[in-house]
């Protein structure tokens, strides 16, 4: 089977697994969890350990910024 997550399309996911680091993101974006973007825990593209409730950094390349990060969480 292909790992869909090392396509050369398919950018960068990160779990955030600090705490702290994810309460840095949802006061940078004044959001709370739920108001992030969602992913589903089915996507292909996840790393292996994330699990629902989960924030997950994405770095995709930009045309404008060079990279761009945003943030999801995994739902069911």
């Amino acid at each position: 089977m292909v790992d869909v997550s090392q396509h050369e399309l398919v950018p960068e996911h990160t779990v955030l697994d600090d705490p702290d680091r994810v309460d840095e993101v949802l006061a940078e974006y004044n959001v709370s969890k739920t108001n992030l973007p969602k992913i589903k825990s089915s996507d292909p593209a996840l790393p292996e350990d994330a699990e629902v409730g989960d924030v997950i950094e994405i770095v995709r390349d930009s045309r404008t910024t060079e990279q761009a990060t945003v943030y999801r969480l995994v739902v069911e």
